[in-house]
């Protein structure tokens, strides 16, 4: 099996011990790679993100017994589902070896295979199986919806004003972080051409854009969380000059007019 060139050795190793091992499983008809592994842009920090196409039939029961097959990698070191994430087919996990390596199984019914948000490379499975499923349907990665966007954003913006105005600084903090994470870098990404996925990579892909979100990040202090929102509403008017929707101008000029007075109390 030809790997990407960009694989690390450790990861490599990691990775046909786990081809060895589930590939023994008769319920198991394929195993994908998927991520920086599928792009051929992965690094030493890279994790393994592998899909296990297991047949329908048989799904439920596997379900059930994941780490029951999972504990048979010696090099395990710890697991955990991916119910954070909205994800509860996602085991996270941890693997020891010449360095660690991070690596996450998502297990999936076949059919279910198809629906994925980039490309995924076969690794191993049987006959064609998973090179068929995939051939059904192309990748898609979710799109930020500007329209679902503004219908929020004048209200996001007064709700952060709150907790600031309520000495709430690390809550006004975190919400900073939702806006770059959920609204500002996806937009300025799909508007870009790029996947929208978050600030991931942001600094490579976006360098001028990366350095306008650096006045969005502040100190948990009045005056810098302040000055961080204004910054994320300057930012978004530009991005939404790019969008064919209407601004909600009377939601838009009572929120800002609620942060002024914030300002001056």
């Amino acid at each position: 099996m030809k790997f990407p060139t960009s694989l690390p050795a450790a990861h490599q190793t990691v990775l046909e011990h786990i081809i060895a091992t589930l590939s023994q499983d008769s319920r198991i008809c394929g195993l994908g790679c998927s991520g920086s592994y599928a792009s051929n842009t992965m690094d030493q920090f890279s994790d393994l993100d592998i899909v296990i196409a297991i047949e329908p039939e048989h799904y439920p029961q596997v379900m059930a017994e994941r780490f029951t097959i999972l504990n048979q990698f010696d090099a395990m070191l710890a697991a955990f589902t991916g119910e954070h994430v909205g994800e509860p087919r996602l085991i996270i996990s941890l693997f020891a070896g010449s360095d660690l390596v991070h690596v996450d199984f998502k297990f999936v019914s076949l059919p279910d295979a198809a629906t994925r948000v980039d490309d995924t490379q076969v690794v191993w499975q049987r006959g064609t199986m998973l090179s068929d499923v995939f051939a059904t349907a192309k990748p898609h990665y979710p799109q930020p919806n500007p329209k679902w966007i503004e219908d929020r954003f004048w209200i996001w913006t007064h709700y952060a004003a709150t907790k600031i105005a309520r000495g709430e600084y690390f809550e006004a903090l975190e919400f900073l972080s939702f806006l770059r994470q959920n609204v500002l870098s996806p937009l300025a990404l799909q508007q870009a051409g790029l996947t929208p996925s978050g600030v991931r990579t942001l600094e490579k892909r976006l360098p001028l854009f990366a350095e306008k979100l650096l006045k969005t990040v502040a100190l948990p202090e009045k005056a810098a969380l302040l000055s961080a929102l204004e910054h994320c509403v300057t930012i978004y008017l530009e991005l939404r000059e790019n969008e064919d929707v209407m601004i909600n101008d009377a939601a838009k000029a009572a929120s800002l007019k609620y942060l002024a007075a914030i300002e001056s109390l």
